[in-house]
């Protein structure tokens, strides 16, 4: 059984989607498992549904929106700071004003 306050779509999903915003400290039921958030994470926002390690893929709705670049955790928010898009080139400046 998994919290209704969370989208998932498809069996294979490594992540799950936030129906609401929902607090730090939060507990919440994912896969049959109590687990208590230790960030906040905004409506739309994604969830780790399983523990995942450098390179493997992220699945949301059944497809594949990219990576992991550093371990993720269950319960632990999947962003930009743990994950990169393997279709989309992710970009940022450093304060040089360079790209990396």
């Amino acid at each position: 059984m998994t919290d209704n306050r969370l989208i998932i779509l498809a069996p294979q999903d490594t992540i799950a989607v936030a129906r609401c915003a929902i607090a730090q400290d939060e507990t919440l039921t994912i896969c049959g498992d109590e687990i208590v958030l230790k960030t906040a994470v905004s409506m739309g926002h994604k969830l780790a549904l399983c523990p995942m390690n450098v390179g493997d893929r992220v699945l949301k709705y059944g497809v594949s929106i990219g990576s992991a670049t550093q371990p993720i955790a269950i319960g632990d928010h999947v962003h930009l700071h743990n994950m990169k898009s393997d279709y989309t080139p992710t970009y940022a400046l450093s304060e040089e004003g360079e790209v990396i």
